[in-house]
């Protein structure tokens, strides 16, 4: 009969299993993650899908998923809009919200809204994107929708917005300045009528 000893598959002894490994690497203090919001608190949070419009191929590109902030600064009070991804928290969007922004409805959805952004911070350097973001629903979107609003609004009345130079922005992302049309459009008939007026002045001088 063969020793039990040898038999490779027979249960060892409780000294041979006694093994001890010291550990490489000792960790002592746990390191502490920096987000840059330490000095900002969150006055809305929602989770949500974010995408970006890529030019180059005129398609919606997906830029992550996770929780969408709009953060307000406790001493400027200013509010920023800040999106994570999940698992990896590295950051999708990052901008102030200027009173220019407009909140446009995604063709065909309910719960998503579309707009402009001249500087995104959440690549270096700073880039111009249409962003797009959708919702679990339709309420979702609204209270989002709402959130950025009363942003827009708080941010406006502390003025000092900061914004690209004009040389510096992008030319499919200025828009036309709309209020000046009106301008222009009354100054033809001015002129016209003063035109008349001196028609008339000499008109009654030759009379005269």
């Amino acid at each position: 009969m063969a020793d039990v000893s040898e038999n490779p598959l027979a249960p060892k002894t409780e000294e041979e299993n006694d093994s001890h490994f010291e550990p490489v690497i000792k960790l002592t203090e746990e390191v502490e993650t920096k987000t840059n919001e330490e000095d900002e608190q969150a006055v809305f949070k929602m989770r949500a899908k974010l995408f970006r419009f890529d030019p180059g191929s005129s398609e919606w590109k997906e830029r992550g998923t996770g929780d969408v902030k709009l953060l307000q600064h406790k001493e400027t009070k200013k509010v920023r809009l800040v999106m994570r991804r999940d698992k990896t928290l590295k950051v999708c969007a990052n901008h102030l919200i200027s009173a220019d922004m407009k909140l446009q409805p995604n063709i065909g959805s309910d719960r998503s809204w579309v707009w402009k952004v001249l500087a995104d911070y959440s690549e270096s350097p700073p880039t111009s994107e249409t962003l797009a973001i959708r919702f679990a629903n339709a309420e979702n979107a609204g209270q989002f929708k709402t959130a950025f609003e009363d942003a827009q609004k708080s941010n406006a009345a502390l003025g000092g917005e900061t914004a690209a130079p004009a040389s510096e922005q992008p030319a499919e992302a200025v828009e036309p300045k709309t209020a000046e049309e009106p301008a222009s459009e009354k100054a033809e008939p001015t002129e016209k009528a003063e035109e008349k007026a001196e028609e008339k002045t000499e008109e009654k001088k030759e009379e005269a």
